[in-house]
């Protein structure tokens, strides 16, 4: 290791940062640095006392204990090698067992297949499949930054055993240019991972659940126009930061069919048209049945969609019960499963269906009834402070902000611009009318659907499997951490999103493989389970100077063997052992055969 100093130029000051950075030596001959610290701008004295100062490790020696076998090395085999027991040393522990699972999964899902003709090695011998490999497996197990892979993760993973490499995959400057190779290839991937989960699964797409969401950017960053980068409507509660938009398509059982990445500022309603003609497009025309949540379709777009021959199962907003609820009146109520009942009202070519959830009555009533009395104790909060009208105002619209739906329940006198705050002119009191109509509305959904002829339980079954795309989202941002994006180049942001959706394909593939084996189990616990399992270099020094290396991964335990058994996996063979090619002179000790 050794001393790397960096000068960078900032407003016509010259400055210096300082890095230890170590040489790996590739297996092509050449040589790699690695950043092993960074110290960051240090001053000349800084700097002697670091070039001057040597560490004493003389105290660390000690004499290696003698506990070899007594007999000597047989001196009629000529394959034995000597060795200094005394002297056994473990080094570099590094994960393995998660990195291996990663693996399989890739092979399983057939990566290997459709990316080799597509990254094929360069005319300096860097392997892109690989390091595209390296990133979604990062992304599944342990999810970071580049520039955290290359300082860490990867010297502390089995993946260059695993791949039968070197440090090459993980320089900086390859896994960035490795993100620029990938989004060519978005829509061909989209089709091979459709015929792959219906080799491996029976994957039906005749059901598709589409939703969006977005995420977030904690800096602002120099932006080219146009971009994608936009202030709008956050899911994350974060309207302050830039963002953008997430589309995603999945079946019932969760397998991604195509996602797309928009403008921070897009309207839900704007995107199902378009997205309808791309996957006619990719997908060939078929009579497919789109499950969305309310906001989504547009009037224009269900007549597109009735014009396509596409089916549709849409939530409605419950404004719209207001207009239906009198013909509704007259439907008697029918029971599909324990606690769900519907209502059915056809009209022209639709159906409507209004179902009731008991189960949702009681969580939406009791979501209302906190925030509504929190409202109400904050309102009698201010009653009793000595405001003027402009802090009474703002410190109300926290309340209303905080309260939600809830706060529209409350009838609420404010003084007027001239008045001062008194029990005369701020006052409130609840709507007892509204708050009626609100709980004969609670855990009830207006459904609408160009399925006329189907059954009520499973339209409702149907609807209620949007949540597999909510899961999907959850996986995304948390369990994958696609958030934060460190990128400032709007290529390399659809980049990262493309190696966070490629890691959910592999999580996905695992999901359901245990839902077939082990259904009580989930992902993350079993890649957390395998990440238990190490890799560890073993080194016998050898009598003629050489030393002898073991790589072996730690044995599996009991839950690792029940894991194995039920996704029918079995665990590859140690790997060989390799010997230092150059002996030196050594004294003589007391040898074992190996």
């Amino acid at each position: 290791m050794f001393l790397k100093r960096t000068k960078r130029i900032k407003d016509g000051k010259t400055h210096h940062y300082w890095s230890v950075v170590e040489n790996r030596r590739l297996i092509n001959g050449k040589v790699m640095q690695r950043q092993v610290l960074y110290l960051g701008e240090i001053n000349d004295g800084q700097q002697r006392l670091l070039q001057t100062a040597r560490p004493d490790v003389g105290c660390l020696r000690q004499r290696p204990l003698s506990i070899c076998a007594r007999h000597a090395l047989p001196d009629d085999d000529a394959r034995a090698i000597g060795v200094r027991l005394g002297e056994l040393q473990l080094k570099r522990p590094r994960q393995w067992g998660a990195c291996w699972l990663s693996c399989v999964l890739w092979q399983q899902l057939g990566m290997d297949e459709f990316w080799s003709a597509r990254l094929p090695p360069s005319r300096k011998g860097t392997r892109w499949l690989q390091v595209l490999q390296t990133l979604v497996t990062y992304r599944l197990i342990d999810p970071g930054s580049e520039w955290r892979l290359h300082r860490h993760w990867f010297t502390s993973s089995a993946m260059a055993d695993l791949l039968d490499a070197d440090f090459a995959l993980a320089g900086k400057d390859t896994l960035y240019r490795c993100l620029d190779k990938l989004l060519p290839h978005k829509d061909a991937l989209m089709l091979f991972l459709k015929q792959r989960w219906g080799e491996l699964f029976g994957a039906s797409f005749d059901v598709l659940l589409y939703d969006l969401t977005s995420t977030f950017f904690e800096s602002d960053t120099p932006r080219e126009e146009p971009d994608k980068r936009q202030y709008g409507y956050s899911r994350d509660k974060r309207g302050d930061c830039r963002q953008v938009v997430i589309g995603l398509i999945v079946t019932p059982e969760g397998f991604p069919l195509s996602y797309e990445v928009l403008a921070g500022n897009t309207a839900d309603c704007t995107t199902l048209s378009d997205l309808l003609r791309r996957i006619e497009a990719r997908y060939g025309k078929a009579n497919r049945t789109w499950v969305m949540d309310r906001g989504i379709p547009t009037e224009e777009t269900l007549a597109q969609m009735r014009e396509m021959g596409a089916s549709y199962l849409v939530g409605t907003p419950k404004g719209r019960l207001g207009k239906l609820e009198q013909s509704f009146l007259s439907k008697s109520w029918e029971r599909i499963r324990d606690g769900v009942h519907v209502k059915r009202l056809p009209q022209d070519s639709e159906t409507y269906v209004l179902a009731e959830s008991e189960h949702r009555v009681g969580k939406e009533r009791g979501m209302r009834q906190r925030r509504l009395k929190r409202y109400v104790q904050r309102l009698k909060q201010l009653q009793g402070q000595n405001l003027t009208r402009d802090e009474l105002l703002m410190k109300v619209g926290a309340a209303k902000q905080d309260a939600g739906r809830a706060a529209h329940l409350i009838r609420l006198t404010l003084p007027q611009s001239d008045e001062a705050v008194t029990p005369d002119t701020f006052h409130f009191e609840l709507d007892r009318a509204r708050l009626r109509r609100t709980r004969s509305r609670e855990g009830r959904y207006l459904l609408r659907t160009n399925l006329t002829g189907h059954d009520p339980a499973q339209l409702w079954t149907f609807y209620t499997q949007l949540t597999e795309v909510e899961q999907a989202f959850k996986e995304l941002k948390h369990d994958l951490s696609i958030r934060p994006i460190h990128h400032s180049r709007e290529a390399r942001i659809e980049a990262h999103i493309f190696v966070a959706f490629l890691a959910y394909c592999l999580q996905v593939t695992l999901k359901n493989q245990l839902r077939r084996a082990a259904p009580g189990l989930t992902p993350r616990a079993v890649l957390e389970k395998f990440k238990t399992m190490q890799m560890v270099d073993v080194h016998l020094p050898t009598t003629d100077g050489r030393d002898l290396i073991l790589s072996r991964y730690t044995q599996p335990e009991p839950e690792h063997r029940l894991l194995l058994d039920h996704l029918r996996l079995t665990l590859p063979t140690q790997p060989p052992p390799k010997i230092t090619a150059r002996p030196s002179p050594v004294p003589a000790t007391k040898t074992c055969a190996l």
